[in-house]
């Protein structure tokens, strides 16, 4: 690049100040086990990871699941429609019912990154994250 002629303004402006930009990603999920629950016939347990990146987000979903959330790492924002969201760190838990709507999951911080684990119990082969409009 010369003299930063290709650079966009926004960039540009970033470097000549010192700013180093954060561009918003997508939650990082890990799945760490799958298995079938016989003694409950179609459900299964699935166990992931989420890694929220600072500022990182989820849009509003749901899981047709229980879900029990544990957190790891950092601090997260979550809330599901008609409750009041709440700010969890690290050892703290959330529950989602089958039929909540997760209308608010973040990271609480524009800095640090968030981890946390959620075990569900969901229906067998059916995806465990569904957008909602």
């Amino acid at each position: 690049m010369e003299g930063g002629k290709n650079m966009k303004p926004a960039l540009l402006l970033s470097v000549v100040l010192g700013v180093v930009p954060v561009l918003a990603a997508d939650p990082e999920v890990t799945t760490l086990m799958t298995k079938p629950l016989p003694d409950f016939p179609g459900k299964e347990v699935l166990m992931i990871t989420v890694e929220y990146p600072p500022g990182g987000a989820d849009p509003i979903h749901k899981h047709n699941a229980h879900a029990f959330v544990y957190v790891l790492e950092g601090s997260i924002v979550m809330g599901v429609e008609g409750a009041k969201p709440v700010t969890l760190t690290p050892g703290q838990t959330f529950y989602e019912g089958p039929k909540d709507i997760h209308t608010v999951g973040h990271n609480a911080s524009k800095t640090q990154p968030a981890k946390f684990l959620v075990l569900m119990v969901k229906d067998e082969n059916v995806p465990f994250f569904i957008p909602v409009k």
